[in-house]
């Protein structure tokens, strides 16, 4: 923890101990609901097998007592639309803390203390000169329910995890219905910024140039803009060879959405 000593503190942290903890009841996708879009996308998912695996597996969890978290696994899915994405940023898997998880990748829910991922991005914000009205406190909560209703798909590669074991439902089934949304996006026909932060989220960049015309920069041309950076964890938000402190990615999100015709994020 030595890197996040070294880092300039912006904010300070509060924190509201949720009165329960919401979480996972039963597998359940029809009481999940998807924004327009989706639900053909889903569908080859739900019919297959990798699904009915997933199903058993998360099953035979909840039947052993394992708190599983977030209870509304597809909320990403169900606040921003296909038709409307154009950032997607990917993590790795929901958070593992009692009452963090809302089904946004790198968002809580509103009261919880800022987990040190999400307190890096919020710095990265506030240091980006070329972001305008960027917060210069600390924000009323930490979800970033704002963000996906403006189009910003905030998508996990795993959509659910156990109580206090990162990593614990990956590899179970999730990351093939995932793998569907990435590729539907990428089949859309206006451009998105693909925000990759560290290895595992990097994995999809040869995706995405499998599918088209990329940019170099916001300002060149092409279908879809790729801004890597190293994961905005303490551990990793200073290293080399691309610090995610001083990535600029926000403010490059929106140059370049602005050059191919849209409306800047109000991030």
């Amino acid at each position: 923890m030595s890197i996040a000593s070294t880092q300039v503190d912006l904010f300070a942290s509060t924190s509201v101990q949720p009165s329960a903890s919401p979480r996972l009841m039963a597998w359940a996708p029809e009481a999940w609901p998807v924004a327009p879009g989706w639900e053909a996308v889903l569908a080859p998912f739900w019919g297959g097998a990798p699904a009915q695996r997933l199903a058993a597996f998360i099953a035979t969890r909840l039947a052993a007592g394992a708190v599983v978290y977030p209870p509304q696994p597809l909320r990403a899915l169900e606040l921003t639309p296909l038709s409307q994405v154009r950032v997607v940023i990917l993590g790795q898997d929901p958070y593992h803390g009692p009452g963090q998880a809302e089904g946004l990748a790198f968002s809580v829910a509103p009261g919880i203390k800022l987990p040190p991922s999400l307190r890096n991005i919020f710095k990265e914000q506030a240091r980006d000169p070329l972001l305008p009205d960027a917060p210069t406190s600390l924000p009323a909560n930490g979800s970033l329910l704002r963000w996906a209703q403006q189009g910003v798909l905030l998508l996990n590669a795993c959509l659910t995890v156990e109580e206090g074991q990162p990593g614990s439902h990956a590899g179970q089934g999730w990351e093939v219905l995932t793998d569907l949304v990435f590729k539907a996006v990428l089949d859309q026909n206006g451009p998105v910024v693909f925000m990759l932060w560290g290895a595992h989220a990097q994995r999809m960049a040869d995706v995405v140039r499998s599918h088209g015309a990329v940019a170099q920069t916001a300002g060149d041309g092409g279908r879809h803009l790729i801004l890597c950076a190293n994961h905005p964890s303490p551990l990793s938000a200073l290293r080399p060879p691309q610090p995610f402190i001083g990535c600029g990615h926000f403010s490059q999100a929106n140059a370049f959405l602005q050059r191919q015709g849209g409306s800047p994020v109000d991030w």
